[in-house]
């Protein structure tokens, strides 16, 4: 009753815009981080960081690959810094470390909600005996999968921390979910991956998995549930709910 092929036996499932609806809260906070930074190097005039930015430059991956991906689509440089820059530091890892104070004072504030069909899916998953990991790019995983209650589903989770201190590349590499198969100790041909990012369902690609689901939140007219498919989506839905019903 999962809508998932025959021989699965885990789900990896990225978390922002997944599972919970921070995404919109990671497009708004790279927003306020990178509007200002064009406005001062290329004026006041200069297009600003779209929704169509973050889909292609920044979501899915590590702060710092956000940061230069989205700069370079833009002929900008910054110094690289390093991981211990303040927030107020004009590099790639202060912008990075900037964007993620903001998203941390968002998730103090306001709290993590998880979506309604994410939930119900994640229950049946696990009532049909499969194994559960979270494979994310944020650092905050863990603080975001306690504060949406999410914690009791999952077995593994692999996030920007553990990504850092393993040295993994980031996705579309498929490392990181390579990871999640491996903590599950699954083969990935028996697992599934969960992503709304196109990075994301590159990784699932390159990783040779079993099955790659596509999550489009961003709605009919955006062409993004074209794009997930282009990246390597087998299917995609707007709600993982959606897969109880077929």
């Amino acid at each position: 009753m999962t809508g998932l092929p025959g021989g699965i036996t885990a789900c990896l499932f990225d978390l922002d815009g997944v599972l919970t609806s921070t995404a919109s809260l990671h497009r708004a906070a790279w927003k306020e981080t990178f509007d200002p930074v064009l406005a001062a190097h290329q004026g006041a005039h200069v297009r600003e960081f779209s929704d169509d930015d973050y889909a292609r430059y920044v979501d899915g991956k590590l702060r710092a690959d956000g940061v230069r991906s989205f700069l370079s689509s833009r002929g900008l440089e910054l110094p690289e810094g390093t991981p211990e820059d303040p927030a107020t530091a004009e590099t790639i890892y202060g912008l990075g470390n900037r964007k993620n104070q903001m998203m941390l004072d968002v998730i103090n504030s306001r709290g993590v909600q998880p979506f309604p069909g994410s939930v119900r899916y994640l229950k049946a998953v696990r009532d049909a005996g499969l194994a559960i990991a979270v494979v994310t790019s944020s650092a905050n995983g863990e603080t975001v999968l306690a504060a949406a209650g999410l914690e009791k589903f999952i077995q593994a989770r692999i996030d920007g921390v553990y990504i850092s201190q393993h040295q993994l590349p980031g996705k579309p590499a498929p490392d990181s979910f390579l990871a999640g198969a491996a903590a599950l100790d699954v083969d990935p041909s028996h697992a599934v991956v969960f992503e709304d990012a196109l990075a994301g369902v590159s990784a699932g690609k390159a990783g040779r998995f079993g099955y790659v689901v596509g999550v489009d939140r961003l709605g009919e007219g955006t062409g993004h549930a074209d794009a997930l498919r282009e990246h390597g989506a087998d299917i995609v839905v707007s709600d993982l709910a959606q897969l109880l019903e077929t």
